[in-house]
């Protein structure tokens, strides 16, 4: 870590403190995921690679890279995550290759120019200022670094979750941001990032708005 990192300072107000319990009652689906499994293939994490789980919830793709024998910075904002993540660590056998950390997309804890790939999985709706978000991604990336940025396109009615989030996202005030693939691959390269693409296709058999980049170098 180092004096970038600003704690309890970032993220959405609706993902810190106790309305992280929210989170609960999707226990299921964020325990284990077809896509953060996708997404870390797509990432291909290799052993002895510094890697971070951007908003790593209970932690589906941080275990999941973790047994490639990468080392995984599982960031995440909300208390209880990190709450959780810390005691499921301490059921894998791979727990020494994970690190839990508070922090967000606008404030990684990681030191500049240190960590070989980033992903994150169902977060980038939730980023506050895109901008910000991408300039700390770049900051803490290696030279050729791998980012790979997925949302599921909720809002797609083949996926299969479609209505369950539509009638969440109405029962809660806050509103999430909408996310556009194509305007945050033009972010990306206005920051610097190189073999950069952006669009809507299917990761796991479910819709998805996909973007992907590597650090100049």
């Amino acid at each position: 870590m180092d004096a970038h990192h600003h704690p309890h300072h970032h993220g959405h107000a609706a993902d810190r403190g106790l309305q992280g319990l929210r989170y609960l009652s999707l226990l299921p689906s964020m325990w284990r995921s077809p896509v953060s499994d996708a997404v870390v293939a797509l990432v291909r994490p290799a052993p002895g690679e510094r890697v971070v789980d951007l908003g790593a919830g209970m932690g589906p793709a941080t275990f999941t890279a973790a047994r490639s024998g990468a080392h995984v910075f599982a960031v995440d904002p909300t208390p209880l995550m990190r709450c959780i993540l810390h005691l499921r660590r301490l059921t894998t056998l791979a727990r020494e290759n994970i690190t839990v950390v508070d922090g967000s997309a606008e404030s990684l804890p990681q030191s500049s120019g240190s960590v070989d790939a980033l992903w994150t999985v169902n977060t980038v709706h939730h980023w506050s200022n895109v901008s910000k978000a991408i300039s700390e991604i770049r900051r803490v990336l290696r030279p050729r670094g791998r980012v790979v940025l997925v949302d599921e396109d909720f809002d797609d009615p083949t996926h299969p979750w479609h209505q369950r989030v539509k009638a969440r996202r109405g029962a809660h005030a806050h509103q999430f941001e909408s996310v556009d693939p194509h305007a945050i691959a033009n972010v990306l390269l206005e920051h610097g990032f190189v073999e950069v693409s952006g669009g809507v296709e299917p990761i796991a058999g479910r819709p998805a708005k996909l973007m992907r980049a590597k650090a100049p170098g």
